[in-house]
């Protein structure tokens, strides 16, 4: 417990900043749907979100060098709250779009703000159980976040009052912490084409993860919403936060089994086991007592841990340790793109055969996803199991936001930087 203590602070932000970003990300694509907001409108909110996030992920470092740290997050908080309330305010599909998309930049510069704090502050002998501890706040306040949903009318004003006042509280435990800032972010080049080579299976699974969950958390709302016959807020609520906490009791029996066989193996069966699960949700959770939920948690359990597993898997094959932080941010870029493409193409296909095909849509995904790592089995021996990562490596890895930066350094006056707001407040 002591070597959590100096992180107390960063963590509480985490905590308040996501469970505000859990309670919009399930309310917002409730409210479009409640404003007949067509399938494919909502869809582009899915990617409108993850272009801005992809766009934050590449431009957040040279932000946070240029005005630090504090200063970055504390403008990001302000304008990611001020975005929840215009949404409220103004209900266009256009309008909506771009908001999401600045939601999305605000929102991975807050993540690598915050990520960068914990990773140069913890040691080597702390590290794992630093990110262990941000993962499981990950997972239980965005299900908290979710479960808000229920306290108030998502079609009335409160529910984004709420949201961006979570948002906006997060910036105190930050603001006062006494925990020196990080130095400036350090930048890693993007070379695709290398990860790909060194692992075609790391790069594809992480496609995948991105097409089929981009849908899955854009559009899954709606689905829940219309499923079981009658549209209730809470049907939402309680199968949006069954499949994260599934995803989170899935990840680490999962990936302790994958460390001890052919990581291919394993992304096959939790391919297949999402596959599975997404068509029984199409066939039988309305025929199933409570399919709507058995199989939503089937689909976590299995779905959410493909992204770590792709992420373990190429780092199998590195062999400098400084390639380690370059696999994860190329690794991350490449789920964001999917992530923009997913909910495109999820909601031109429910456009066309309805919102219950949406796990149709995702289990096509699955099944290529594994059909692609089994035909690589066959050209390609696995990594020895002596020198996997361990599972728990990957998570911590899989965690922390890209700092891929396209454009040259710039020249600024370091000492203002450091200077003002961003010294700890004593």
């Amino acid at each position: 417990m002591t070597s959590i203590t100096p992180f107390l602070p960063l963590l509480l932000s985490v905590a308040i900043l996501l469970m505000g970003n859990g309670l919009q990300g399930t309310l917002l694509p409730v409210r479009a749907g409640m404003e007949a907001f067509g399938s494919f409108e909502i869809g582009i909110l899915g990617s409108a979100y993850f272009c801005g996030f992809m766009a934050g992920c590449i431009y957040g470092p040279r932000v946070i060098r240029i005005v630090g740290h504090i200063r970055t997050f504390a403008g990001m908080v302000a304008v990611a709250s001020s975005v929840v309330l215009i949404h409220a305010l103004i209900l266009e599909p256009a309008v909506w779009w771009l908001l999401r998309a600045t939601t999305g930049f605000c929102f991975a510069v807050l993540y690598m703000v915050i990520e960068s704090w914990l990773n140069e502050k913890s040691t080597n002998e702390t590290r794992g159980l630093v990110f262990s501890v941000y993962t499981i706040i990950n997972l239980t306040v965005i299900t908290a976040g979710q479960m808000l949903l229920i306290t108030a009318d998502p079609a009335s004003f409160p529910l984004f009052a709420l949201a961006s006042i979570l948002v906006s509280i997060a910036a105190v435990p930050i603001a006062l912490t006494r925990i020196d800032q990080p130095a400036p972010l350090d930048v890693v080049q993007l070379r695709l084409i290398r990860l790909f080579r060194i692992s075609p299976v790391g790069v594809v699974g992480c496609v995948a993860v991105g097409l089929a969950n981009g849908a899955f958390w854009t559009l899954a709302p709606v689905y829940a919403l219309t499923s079981m016959g009658e549209a209730s807020v809470s049907n939402v609520a309680w199968f949006m936060s069954i499949v994260v906490i599934a995803g989170a009791i899935g990840q680490w029996p999962i990936g302790s089994l994958s460390d001890r066989m052919d990581r291919r193996k394993m992304i096959i069966v939790a391919c297949l086991g999402a596959a599975a699960s997404g068509l029984c949700m199409v066939l039988f959770a309305n025929a199933v007592p409570y399919g709507l939920y058995i199989f939503g948690f089937a689909f976590g359990v299995f779905a959410f841990p493909v992204y770590s597993l792709s992420v373990a898997h190429l780092n199998d094959f590195i062999t400098e340790p400084s390639d380690y932080v370059e696999a994860a941010s190329g690794l991350l870029l490449v789920f964001a793109v999917g992530a923009i493409a997913g909910p495109l193409i999820a909601s031109a296909l429910i456009d066309l055969v309805g919102i219950k095909y949406l796990f149709a849509y995702t289990a096509a995904i699955h099944i290529l996803a594994a059909s692609f790592c089994a035909y690589r089995m066959s050209v390609r021996n696995p990594a020895p199991v002596e020198e996997h990562i361990p599972f728990g490596d990957a998570v911590v890895l899989s965690q922390t936001l890209s700092t891929v930066d396209p454009l040259p350094p710039v020249e600024e006056d370091t000492e203002a930087a450091d200077s003002g707001d961003d010294k700890p407040v004593s």
